[in-house]
């Protein structure tokens, strides 16, 4: 196990009717606030009036910003940035899903930034100072009601690229599971796979004795390939809902992390997909991961070899782990399709004249990936695995 360090100091309000406390919440840390969020789902859900009067309970001072989108944009962060600026914001509340809390913080390291928001995203410049954020979650899937880091899409060239600091984690999280009844299947499926892939990142590792977080990875896919099914069926299913809602955060907050090295290929090869493509994120790692898998298995027979038995409950052939894998890989593919995702290329209508490129873009920075380092010609091999 290596050493590490653990923060994760975000306040977590879970459970039923909890958005009414966000008001309080914000009072604690803001006197001028933006209200920041997607269309009009939270409008027609009756989340925006709620949330509404709660700020206004408590005499909060905001304004609004909306027209976040999935896969959310570089050009709205900048529009953000200057609102904030021109209305002396000091606290962003963002109601709505990953896209959105990614916009928020995007935003907020950019305000005090005398440079272009991009440069964070291009290592051009480190982070040192963030107007503060609170969550209220509707969409359990990215995590980053919990995590340190944001992902923007910048229409010029449509890369789409990360960046992340302990200070990008928000200050607190409402987290009530019955605002997820409402989200179609497809991005409930989604959303648990983007959560799986969260955990695999993490479980697949080249670290030796990290028995105890192995364990936690496993229970935490376990819950999911368990609770998907059950809120498809049943999408008011509080129980399943609330389920993957904590998973998700847990998934990614860095718990399941710790003493391990982490991959981070497979998220790094999806992006180039929902950057390009506009792919909801989850359904493009529920496409890579399996291929990724398949892909460079052989550099670590003993940790996937544990995962099949594990959490896909194979039953593992000695002589012959590769069958072994290789069942875990269909089996995880049929979990995701009985879901209703895709698990090709070709499912997600996205042809193969670009592919090339997008393994370029991919790897331009350097190869990807821990457990194996992946270059350019490896991501094109993946993409290919995953076409059909």
């Amino acid at each position: 196990m290596q050493n590490f360090t653990f923060q994760s100091p975000t306040k977590f309000i879970f459970g039923k009717e909890t958005e009414l406390k966000v008001g309080k919440e914000v009072k604690h840390h803001g006197k001028k606030i933006l209200l920041h969020y997607g269309g009009g789902s939270i409008k027609k859900s009756g989340l925006y009036d709620r949330v509404v009067k709660a700020l206004k309970d408590e005499n909060i001072d905001f304004v609004e910003l909306s027209g976040v989108q999935p896969n959310p944009r570089l050009s709205l962060v900048k529009e953000g940035i200057e609102l904030c600026r021109r209305e002396k914001v000091d606290f962003i509340l963002a109601v709505g899903g990953g896209s959105v809390i990614d916009s928020a913080k995007a935003i907020a390291v950019g305000v005090h930034y005398d440079g272009d928001v991009w440069d964070f995203f291009e290592g051009k410049s480190k982070i040192g100072t963030i107007i503060p954020i609170g969550v209220v979650l509707t969409l359990p899937a990215t995590g980053s009601e919990a995590s340190s880091g944001t992902v923007i899409t910048n229409e010029e060239g449509w890369y789409k690229k990360s960046c992340g600091h302990n200070l990008m984690r928000p200050r607190f999280a409402i987290m009530n599971p019955e605002l997820t009844y409402s989200l179609p299947p497809y991005q409930t499926a989604s959303g648990v796979a983007d959560i799986m892939a969260h955990v695999m990142e993490r479980y697949f590792t080249n670290e030796k004795n990290v028995d105890f977080t192995d364990r936690l990875c496993e229970a935490t896919l376990k819950s999911m390939i368990k609770n998907l099914p059950i809120a498809l069926k049943n999408p008011r299913d509080y129980a399943a809902r609330a389920e993957i809602m904590w998973a998700g955060t847990i998934a990614h907050n860095g718990l399941l992390g710790t003493g391990r090295e982490e991959d981070w290929a497979s998220h790094n090869i999806e992006h180039e997909l929902s950057g390009i493509y506009d792919v909801t994120h989850g359904a493009g790692l529920a496409v890579i991961f399996p291929a990724w898998i398949k892909y460079v298995y052989k550099n670590n027979m003993s940790i996937f070899a544990q995962f099949a038995s594990r959490v896909w409950e194979v039953e593992p052939d000695f002589d012959h782990l590769e069958v072994t894998i290789e069942t875990a890989i269909e089996k995880m593919k049929d979990f995701f399709r009985a879901a209703g995702l895709p698990v090709t290329l070709e499912e997600l209508n996205i042809p193969d004249d670009r592919l090339e490129e997008m393994a370029e873009k991919c790897t331009e920075n350097g190869p990807v990936g821990s457990l194996v380092k992946l270059y350019k010609e490896d991501v094109l091999n993946i993409y290919h695995l995953a076409k059909k």
